[in-house]
């Protein structure tokens, strides 16, 4: 690896000290410069779950710390409370609004030094040219899937998705002849290598050129052998299962890479090849996924399928990440700069008028947040971050519901008519004692997919250029299995990179799991999100300079000359869980299955969230605040 880079860094600090006092209160924070002039989007270093941001929840639910009720409360009374500053939260506050009055007194508690939680937006500054980038949830998907209520909710924010028709260049990465490459590391195969990536490509046996290019990769010659049959295989293997409810069955309960291991006989070589790459979309990778959702996304080895789903088959209503990837209308193009992140701000401009300027969808992409405006004594709604709350109960006279949050490890208490979670659903029994057995059975059946996504500001893409590639792949890596270049979007003025050597901005996916070992999805998530914790920012640093080293260093990228900066966007409890038939039942589906039980409306507490709706989509999120809302104006 090459010498160590200096990043500039204005913001990083592995964690904020907390502890335990005698009698159960915290004692104070020690925090970082948490003055007005601190703006969150250009922080570097350690974000996404910033330091402080879960101490005092992990307080709570690991450690069973107890807070005091506080005798004064804060604020008078709010018509609504919120917890949960993200697109969920958010839209509800602005469906309370919509449908109670404007004069609806609204408080949004976040626990983040941020609000949109997991839509947040990455900013920086390289020799005087400001780049924006996404640090979370990334594009719209599908939006002409949408539920009216979705629908209608973006374009009542002034987001007109057909825009992007215009925005997007679907054409930049042919025009500059860049591809999607494969890197693979020393650490794993020896050398560092990168190539051409054919792993889901269908060739002849006389396809001399992808033949040249898998002779490239460094694997053994029957891997080679076996990779080339692999993809010019066209036969059926489920033909030897004759009855169609067998072969739904086999599918299911079997995974993809026991698939190609055991049934088409694939060296681990290859398997390995293949494992990691469907990562970024379910949180694990085809160890745990099943062979039917290989099939759904038309992986090598089963395209020649020849089966039925009956129409009484329980999944038939349910649209699979997959089948949104493949089998798509619109193009995966609705995307913002600064990924989803415009969403959230959209809703805060209509709900907190002055925080942030202009009128347009355009206009939000250049426009500075105001945050000394969320919080304003003189604004009906209110956005109180760094705010985690740690109980919610209903009043004697169960007409109202007090909050307690910790603030700078301070407790204070407010008081809502109505409330909305739109949290974490895991945190819901250690927060609302009010809540049943049965719910809190139903709420632990599910987990958070732990996700990193990693920001990396260049001075120029030189390398890429070079290499002939925009993006790679990485199999079996030890930190980012996917990175590249980031979408080709300009808009509002700001316009994407357009010459190798000007500074852009790379993105890198980090799914940290334990595969291969027969884990299902959520014990792989609960030890990867225990990984996570143990990592600080010095351990990404360094991983990040090995993988850019060895993969764009050849291609003349240098790590001392070229990073302008680093931002590690960490979500320990990141994806919604989504069910998947090889580790759920079949029948479970967004429309039924536990989270159902554990969404259950509380009286004057109702909840809102991606999980409630076991679907990790923005209209997962919006449609979420939508019934919650409802539920709580005919209470």
């Amino acid at each position: 690896m090459k010498k160590k880079h200096n990043i500039n860094r204005r913001d990083f600090i592995n964690g904020f000290a907390l502890s335990l006092a005698a009698g159960g209160s915290l004692s104070p924070i020690e925090i970082l410069a948490n003055d007005k002039r601190r703006y969150p989007p250009a922080l570097m270093g350690m974000r996404g779950s910033n330091p402080g941001s879960f101490e005092v929840a992990h307080a709570l639910a690991w450690g069973g710390a107890k807070f005091d009720k506080p005798k004064i409360q804060t604020d008078n009374d709010y018509d609504l409370v919120v917890v949960g500053g993200g697109i969920s939260g958010l839209s509800a506050a602005y469906f309370f609004r919509q449908r109670y009055g404007n004069d609806a007194k609204i408080l949004i508690l976040d626990n983040h030094d941020d609000f949109g939680g997991h839509a947040r937006r990455n900013e920086f500054n390289v020799n005087g040219e400001e780049l924006i980038c996404y640090g979370g949830s990334q594009s719209i998907d599908t939006p002409s899937a949408y539920s009216s209520v979705s629908a209608k909710l973006l374009k009542d924010i002034n987001i007109h998705t057909e825009r992007f028709y215009e925005y997007y260049d679907q054409n930049f990465f042919d025009k500059n002849r860049l591809e999607r490459g494969l890197y693979f590391s020393s650490d794993v195969y020896g050398k560092d290598i990168v190539a051409k990536d054919s792993l889901r490509r269908s060739i002849t046996k006389k396809d001399e050129s992808i033949h040249k290019l898998i002779d490239s990769y460094p694997i053994k010659d029957d891997s080679k052998r076996a990779l080339i049959s692999l993809l010019s295989d066209k036969s059926d293997h489920l033909k030897e299962i004759k009855s169609q409810s067998k072969k739904i069955e086999f599918m299911r309960n079997t995974s993809y890479s026991n698939f190609l291991r055991s049934h088409l006989k694939m060296p681990e070589e290859v398997v390995g090849l293949y494992r990691d790459g469907i990562k970024g979309l379910w949180g694990v990778g085809w160890d745990a996924l099943s062979t039917m959702e290989a099939y759904n996304y038309d992986m090598p080895g089963t395209h020649y399928f020849d089966f039925v789903l009956p129409d009484d088959d329980p999944s038939r209503g349910h649209i699979t990440a997959s089948e949104k990837s493949n089998d798509r209308e619109e193009p995966y193009i609705f995307h913002f700069p600064d990924g989803n992140a415009s969403i959230p701000r959209a809703l805060v401009r209509e709900l907190i008028p002055g925080s942030i300027p202009g009128n347009t969808m355009e206009d939000l992409v250049s426009a500075k947040v105001n945050y000394d405006e969320l919080d304003s004594s003189y604004s009906k709604v209110k956005i109180r971050l760094d705010s985690t709350v740690v109980n919610v109960q209903h009043t004697p006279d169960e007409k109202s519901v007090d909050v307690r949050y910790v603030k700078n490890g301070k407790v204070y208490r407010v008081r809502g008519n109505h409330v909305v979670m739109a949290c974490y659903n895991n945190m819901l029994p250690y927060v609302c004692p009010e809540i049943s057995e049965n719910q809190i059975q139903s709420l632990a059946y599910a987990t958070k997919i732990p996700l990193v996504y990693i920001s990396i500001a260049v001075r120029n893409w030189n390398a890429f250029h070079n290499l002939g590639f925009h993006s790679f792949n990485i199999p079996q890596s030890k930190l980012m299995h996917s990175f590249g270049m980031d979408f080709p979007v300009s808009m509002g003025g700001y316009n994407y990179t357009s010459k190798p050597n000007q500074p852009t901005v790379l993105h890198g996916t980090f799914v940290p799991a334990d595969p291969d070992k027969g884990l299902s999805p959520k014990q792989q998530s609960i030890i990867g999100r225990r990984k996570l914790y143990e990592m600080n920012f010095q351990d990404f640093e360094s991983l990040i300079y090995e993988q850019l080293d060895g993969s764009l260093g050849m291609g003349g990228f240098d790590i001392e000359r070229d990073i302008a900066g680093i931002t590690v966007n960490r979500w320990p409890h990141g994806y919604a869980w989504e069910y998947n038939d090889y580790s759920d039942p079949p029948e479970f589906n967004p429309y039924n299955g536990p989270h159902i039980e554990g969404r259950k409306q509380i009286g004057r507490i109702s909840i809102a969230n991606s999980d409630s709706s076991s679907y990790a989509y923005v209209d997962g999120a919006i449609d979420a605040a939508d019934r919650a809302v409802n539920e709580q104006l005919k209470s």
